[in-house]
């Protein structure tokens, strides 16, 4: 009943180790900036159609490029086309 602390003979089982993560390459560092970017045009699009501007709908447009592009360069990254050909 419970726990009594004492150590069966089945051995532990280590966890397997990680891979170290890769250093942030150019790529990574352009997703990140295009992941701001997307962010904050969809900040913009909301306080500009709250105000009751149609402007917003040029954030939107903006926030869907942008997203494309962060979306770009992570595949891009993750399949290693960052270094030089």
């Amino acid at each position: 009943m419970g726990d009594t602390g004492r150590r069966s003979g089945v051995p532990r089982q280590e966890p397997p180790e990680m891979p170290p993560l890769s250093p942030p390459g150019p790529t990574r560092r352009l997703a990140v900036y295009a992941l701001a970017v997307c962010l904050l045009a969809v900040v913009a699009a909301v306080v500009s159609f709250v105000q009751g501007s149609w402007l917003g709908i040029v954030w939107v447009l903006l926030a869907g490029l942008s997203s494309n592009m962060t979306w770009y360069y992570l595949r891009r990254g993750r399949a290693g086309y960052s270094q030089k050909r």
